[in-house]
């Protein structure tokens, strides 16, 4: 299930998968704590059994702990954050004037280069080392903590900008934990289609296949990543791909809301218009309307279409990754 991150760094799969093999994990960096790891400052673990189980399937975890890499000791004194928010420093609790954030920022310094094939990065909540957001800084005594991040967790996310992140406790929300897979999928696709270099038709291809997943999060970044597209040809294709890559995942990081998965579902029925009665077409637009209310989850319009297309194939759909952007295993769209 892991990997050292002393010994080997994940790097692009370039193997090809039979139909009879199972295909390749890919990639995601994790807090050591949440593999079952005894490396807290109390000698202890923090197991997430999601983490392990239902994500391991998947996903090829590689750990750090950035407190036991900086030489802190297992077990440990325990650390918080303290001062300003914006730049907090990694202090011991029982004793202020040690201070580790220089340790911790080493560490991340050392790692961040090996981190450049992560699909994703799955942080700790809470750590003054890996909390992804909203982590304790303490001021002056008597006043109530603001928020901040975690030194190492922020100096990964500095680095790699466009890395999907996540906490395991956010992994417990429906929305949060589907977008955080989605992202991670969708960017390991890229990753493969890009591997062999950017050019023209592997962009317009990629572009392609994830239309309407890119616009059930933003029509913004969907339309101005139809205009980088559009350059293709005419423009140098490893900054075009840079600047495409950019608005996709900045886009894709948006909220897909019901209203806008509502849009791109109608759209999709629009395919169907000359394939199924009058019957269907009603009750399809029937349950496109109940999940935009919030009565269906996503799921069941979805397995309307897949349905249909089945019966009807469609090959602009078929390569939609928008009907299947993840293993249906997962069952993300049962709780949208």
């Amino acid at each position: 299930m892991t990997r050292s991150p002393s010994t080997d760094s994940p790097g692009i799969h370039t193997e090809s998968t039979t139909h009879s093999e199972a295909p390749p994990r890919i990639p995601v960096g994790v807090s050591s704590c949440l593999l079952g790891e005894a490396v807290r400052y109390d000698g202890g673990h923090k197991h997430d059994r999601y983490v392990t189980g239902a994500l391991g399937r998947y996903f090829e975890y590689v750990a750090w702990c950035p407190e036991a890499l900086a030489g802190l000791g297992v077990p440990r004194p325990p650390i918080r954050l303290a001062g300003d928010p914006a730049a907090p420093r990694a202090v011991r609790v029982t004793d202020p004037s040690v201070d580790v954030t220089d340790a911790l920022r080493a560490v991340a310094d050392n790692v961040v280069s090996d981190m450049g094939a992560l699909r994703g990065y799955i942080f700790k909540r809470g750590s003054p080392s890996c909390g992804m957001a909203r982590v304790k800084v303490y001021g002056e005594p008597g006043k109530s903590p603001r928020l901040g991040q975690g030194v190492f967790a922020h100096a990964v996310m500095q680095a790699h900008p466009l890395l999907p992140c996540e906490e395991e406790g956010r992994l417990n929300d429906g929305p949060l934990r589907e977008s955080f897979i989605e992202r991670v999928f969708a960017y390991d696709r890229w990753l493969w289609a890009m591997a062999p270099g950017c050019t023209p038709g592997r962009l317009v291809a990629f572009h392609t296949r994830h239309k309407f997943l890119l616009l059930s999060h933003s029509e913004i970044h969907y339309r101005t990543a139809g205009r980088l597209v559009a350059d293709a040809g005419r423009r140098d294709p490893a900054r075009l791909a840079r600047e495409y890559l950019s608005t996709f995942m900045e886009g894709m990081a948006h909220r897909a809301t019901p209203r806008r998965h509502a849009n791109v579902l109608q759209h999709l029925a629009g395919f169907l218009k000359r394939s199924i009665d009058v019957g269907d077409r009603r009750a399809l637009a029937d349950m496109i309307d109940e999940y935009r209310t919030g009565s269906v989850p996503l799921v069941v319009p979805i397995r309307f279409l897949r349905h249909h297309f089945r019966r009807a194939p469609d090959r602009y759909v078929e390569m939609q990754h928008y009907l299947e952007p993840y293993p249906d295993e997962l069952g993300l769209r049962n709780d949208l």
